[in-house]
């Protein structure tokens, strides 16, 4: 019998630029949420400044209580690659297609992702936090793409 090794979490298996918006912010959010407290005070600060300070509280809320249960009710440990490596590992894959799908409200796609990622009596309740999650991520992609067409084109003189 061979051990298996215990990183197959951290394999690479896409890029970043291979996900939409939604999926690409769970993934950057999860990397900030593992690389400890001061990256997880950029998470607080990204959500204030995208939603407001209520509802950034809220969604920092939700956050916190998805990324607890994923600990305290997964199968083993949600292993990240860092925070700035443009490769996606199968973990932050799964992750972020599960935020993905419970945001698009496609329920029964993210509840069988979850049964992956957590014991199955605790997914109904994890998949109810990653569609709260996955829609606050959508409105402030939707925001930062409003503003980035409302800015002013950049003059190129030649």
């Amino acid at each position: 019998m061979t051990v298996q090794p215990t990183f197959r979490g951290t394999v690479p298996v896409a890029t970043l630029s291979e996900f939409g918006a939604v999926e690409i912010a769970a993934i950057y959010y999860l990397r900030h949420w593992h690389a400890g407290p001061e990256a997880q005070s950029e998470v607080w600060n990204d959500f204030a400044m995208a939603l407001g300070r209520e509802n950034g509280r809220k969604t920092l809320k939700t956050f916190e209580t998805l990324c607890a249960m994923c600990a305290k009710h997964g199968r083993r440990p949600l292993l990240c690659h860092n925070i700035p490596c443009k490769c996606v590992g199968a973990d932050e894959s799964c992750f972020a297609h599960f935020v993905g799908y419970a945001a698009e409200g496609a329920r029964e796609d993210a509840m069988l992702v979850a049964v992956n990622l957590i014991r199955p009596d605790m997914a109904f309740v994890l998949v109810g936090l990653a569609e709260e999650f996955g829609l606050a991520l959508k409105r402030m992609t939707l925001r930062l793409d409003v503003k980035r067409r409302a800015a002013p084109k950049p003059v190129v003189i030649h």
